[in-house]
């Protein structure tokens, strides 16, 4: 699907405020509000909008350990990565999970309790035989920045003036 400069707005407006109205949403994009809603079930349908969330902060409603966890495999065919991501899938404590290029395989991040909760989760990563080679464990000490907008203005190729 290709995307013009009216359906860029839309995804900045709904990435800033989930719970626009419709109305709002249609002013901001510069549409009436039937097409514009039209415009967004489209990209909805597409794939390219996949859900409205509440970003929570999580450090008010209970303590909370943040690691970041570089993990290397001791093997690397694709049955070894595919038996160490569906595990990984299933453990709601790592809520992100990265393969990546470079010095180690995957990059963890992990939310728990404390930090003897994050090292009997990586005991039982360990007990269970994922594979885990070599493990490095980062603990947060302050979020510098964590945005959830993608920029949009500097990922995408902008569109010639007057084609819009």
């Amino acid at each position: 699907m290709k995307l013009d400069a009216i359906d860029l707005r839309i995804l900045e407006a709904i990435q800033a405020d989930g719970r626009i109205t419709k109305l709002a949403l249609a002013e901001k994009a510069g549409l009436s509000p039937t097409p514009c809603w039209m415009r967004l079930r489209k990209l909805e349908k597409a794939g390219i909008v996949t859900g409205y969330h509440a970003r929570v902060a999580l450090r008010r409603v209970a303590p909370v350990a943040s690691v970041m966890m570089e993990v290397t495999l001791g093997n690397h065919r694709q049955a070894d990565f595919d038996r160490f991501e569906r595990a990984i899938a299933a453990i709601p404590e790592i809520v992100a999970c990265w393969s990546v290029g470079g010095g180690v395989d995957y990059i963890l991040k992990i939310m728990t309790a404390d930090i003897d909760a994050y090292q009997r989760l990586v005991d039982g990563l360990l007990e269970r035989e994922l594979g885990i080679d070599r493990y490095f464990t980062y603990i947060v000490t302050k979020t510098v920045k964590e945005e959830t907008v993608l920029p949009f203005g500097s990922l995408l190729p902008q569109a010639p003036a007057g084609q819009e």
